[in-house]
């Protein structure tokens, strides 16, 4: 039997012992830094014939890292001498964003390229180049859960996959791969269309994803972490290979698109149709439709009423506190806010923000836009009058230089700056990349950027699309934006001659109707049928569409 007296030392030996123990954990881990009634049985055949488009301060000091990991990470970034472009010409929409924090396999796991690498598929096929086809099966389990909450995406894909309204169709893609494009993907694929695909952003990709989608026979070309050579050259392998040609193009920021107009200006006159969601992919399209060199028909997705509604306000609503949470570990209440754009995205932002206590103000250039937010209750006002005071910066204008870096340089200390539109042009990166100015990585896309008094700016996913840099987004509205893509695929696939001229053209009505009611079943919502006297008193037909091509919602 043991003395109390040689218990208790053993009690404070034990204890002494857990709390070394702990404080090495702690060590170690702060180191690692369809409604019944509604009208949706309709079969691909009758759709596509319904659709009638319409056109702290402190010295500054030498960076120390916290293991070798963060040093590697680091070198791959600019540094001030041997810096590679910045900027180009041809767009910035490839260096928007890094999707996934959920993405739990790191870009230093391993430093060799996976362009210097020799992989195969269990079937033998080495068509795709990912970071690893080993996490295949990882990949499957991701993308198992997100179609959980996309059952209308896969709705679409049981209906049509008798019919196959894309066999013969040769879709090359540029987005960003994720889980949930990799079921908008496997979904044309069962619709009988055959893929290629490469990530839109340098930083998009989930690795497993794309491993996932290389084992089941999708030719994928991109890895988290590519560098601007490997985003062009996944581009390139995608579109130019022996016995395949592209017929139709699916693109998110326009870089695909415009590589094939650039490139392979014979490929790009077959192609049957371009369906671009991004308000950079749609503004360059826009551009060359201007320009009289748009020699196909492309669907502008990113103001169809299901895009801009639901993926721009709702998904931005949630997605963005979630990433400023990851990254920051920031409190919102309190907190001193401007957000630069007061459209569907600022709108989401704004509303969040507000609801957890934080002061919100807004700097818009529409006078519509901006009696809007002061109807909401947010104050108007120029970024100059209010810089000096704010906590948060945040952009979602699609525009560039909305920050500049005389701005940059009368925040306060602590100010965290971040980007919520498509393109990484909003914040003057470029310019924080000056001998004076010191950059130092605190977290997986977040850096301090200090200032020769020892003021600090933290920057988020290098001005980068802050949801899918930092964390994650809601499938289920991913899941409306991919059905509004794939049904944008069929029409222009399926369209008889004459229908579409070579001119960029919105979402009918019709197809927003019919995507909207896809996903009613998810909420047990029950529309409400027009009565034949009723239909004819406003002068609709029974079935929809609703509302006049020209209604704002």
């Amino acid at each position: 039997m043991t003395e109390p007296g040689v218990e208790a030392k053993l009690e404070v030996k034990q204890a002494s012992k857990e709390f070394k123990e702990s404080e090495n954990v702690a060590e170690k881990y702060s180191a690692m830094t369809v409604s019944k009634n509604s009208d949706v049985n309709m079969n691909v055949g009758e759709l596509s014939a319904a659709f009638t488009a319409v056109p702290a301060h402190k010295s500054v000091k030498k960076i120390q890292f916290a293991n070798q990991e963060d040093k590697q990470e680091f070198s791959k970034f600019p540094t001030k001498t041997g810096r590679r472009s910045l900027s180009r010409s041809i767009s910035q929409s490839s260096t928007d964003s890094y999707s996934s924090a959920a993405s739990y396999t790191d870009s230093s796991d391993d430093e060799t390229s996976p362009r210097e690498k020799t992989q195969v598929n269990s079937t033998g096929s080495s068509d795709f180049c990912v970071k690893n086809i080993k996490q295949a099966e990882f990949g499957r389990r991701e993308i198992e859960i997100a179609e959980q909450d996309m059952s209308a995406l896969i709705s679409l894909r049981k209906r049509a996959q008798g019919e196959k309204p894309l066999a013969g169709a040769k879709v090359v893609g540029c987005t960003h791969i994720t889980a949930q494009t990799a079921v908008l993907i496997e979904t044309l694929v069962a619709l009988g269309a055959q893929c290629r695909w490469t990530a839109c952003n340098i930083y998009s990709t989930q690795n497993e994803v794309a491993a996932a989608l290389a084992e089941i026979g999708v030719a994928v070309f991109a890895w988290k972490g590519e560098s601007e050579d490997d985003f062009w050259w996944c581009i390139d392998r995608c579109v130019n290979t022996e016995g395949w040609q592209a017929n139709m193009i699916l693109d998110d920021g326009g870089d695909l698109t415009h590589w094939v107009y650039k490139k392979y200006p014979s490929v790009f006159k077959k192609v049957q149709g371009i369906v671009e969601e991004s308000v950079t992919g749609v503004h360059r399209l826009y551009q060359l439709s201007k320009a009289g060199k748009l020699c196909v028909p492309a669907m502008n997705v990113n103001d169809s009423v299901t895009k801009q509604k639901f993926d721009n306000l709702y998904c931005c609503r949630e997605s963005i506190l979630d990433g400023l949470k990851r990254t920051t570990d920031v409190m919102f209440g309190g907190k001193q806010v401007v957000v630069c754009g007061y459209g569907e995205v600022g709108k989401g932002c704004c509303s969040a923000l507000k609801a957890l206590g934080a002061i919100v103000c807004v700097t818009e250039i529409d006078p519509i836009c901006a009696l809007q937010a002061c109807m909401d209750g947010f104050k108007v006002v120029k970024l100059n009058e209010v810089i000096r005071q704010m906590d948060m910066v945040i952009t979602c204008t699609g525009n560039k230089n909305v920050v500049t870096r005389e701005q940059l340089d009368r925040m306060k200390n602590g100010c965290i700056v971040c980007n919520m539109g498509h393109s990484n042009t909003e914040i003057d990166v470029a310019s924080l990349r000056t001998p004076e100015l010191t950059w130092e990585r605190v977290r997986s896309q977040v850096d301090h950027i200090i200032w020769p008094d020892g003021k600090r700016v933290i920057l988020l996913a290098e001005g980068r699309l802050l949801n899918l840099s930092c964390s994650t987004v809601p499938s289920f509205v991913l899941s409306i934006t991919a059905t509004t893509q794939a049904l944008a695929l069929i029409e222009l696939y399926n369209a008889p001659e004459g229908r579409y001229r070579q001119d960029v053209y919105l979402l009918p009505k019709k197809m927003d109707e019919y995507v909207a009611s896809l996903h009613l079943p998810n909420f047990d919502a029950h529309l409400t049928e027009l009565s034949d006297e009723q239909a004819k008193y406003m002068g609709l037909n029974k079935n929809g569409p609703f509302k006049p091509n020209y209604y704002r919602y």
